[in-house]
């Protein structure tokens, strides 16, 4: 069977990342051909942020010397991991779900055969309206993490640009028609 594929979802803070990852886990509920890849990140859990594995820094960094983990990489004062196990999945021809790291591209493009890299990004009005929403940064943060999303682009063949200005629904089917490509018609 040949290689899966991981298709990593990047964008600012705030762009409904975690949205869009929950909109395809209820469609594709029960599909054993899709694993959504958990992350481990050096916080505490939080109920208002993604389902992830929490450790402390010096666990996380044993872990990583350890081989706990297939890429890694520090962003916002926190260490992320993607786990190595995903690599048995994708090498029986399935596909992983992450969400990712704009900075972390090239790392995890080092890391894995085949990458599909899906750039979320919403206008600068309702990407400054859901992340004061949010209620979680002042609105010197709020200004930082917009200059920080005009910043960074992200570029590659390998990349899928999606607007998620709208309705979550809208960039959700969007999501879910491209991995039920991949799923269907492995090595397009």
């Amino acid at each position: 069977m040949s290689e899966g594929t991981l298709l990593v979802i990047v964008g600012p803070s705030g762009s409904g990342k975690d949205t869009l990852i929950d909109g395809l886990r209820t469609h594709f509920r029960g599909d054993g051909s899709i694993r959504f890849v958990r992350r481990t990140v050096t916080r505490e859990p939080d109920p208002n942020a993604e389902d992830h594995a929490s450790m402390g820094v010096a666990e996380f960094e044993a872990a990583a010397r350890d081989g706990a983990f297939s890429v890694t990489w520090d962003a916002n004062g926190l260490k992320y991991g993607l786990p190595a196990d995903i690599h048995d999945h994708l090498g029986r021809g399935g596909i992983g779900i992450a969400n990712g790291s704009r900075q972390a591209l090239p790392a995890i493009r080092a890391a894995f055969a085949r990458v599909v890299v899906v750039a979320v990004t919403v206008n600068e009005t309702e990407l400054a309206r859901r992340l004061a929403a949010r209620g979680r940064e002042t609105p010197t943060e709020i200004e930082a993490r917009l200059q920080r999303a005009r910043a960074v682009s992200v570029t590659g063949a390998d990349v899928i640009h999606l607007d998620n200005s709208g309705p979550p629904e809208v960039a959700t089917a969007t999501l879910c028609a491209l991995v039920t490509r991949l799923r269907d018609q492995p090595g397009d």
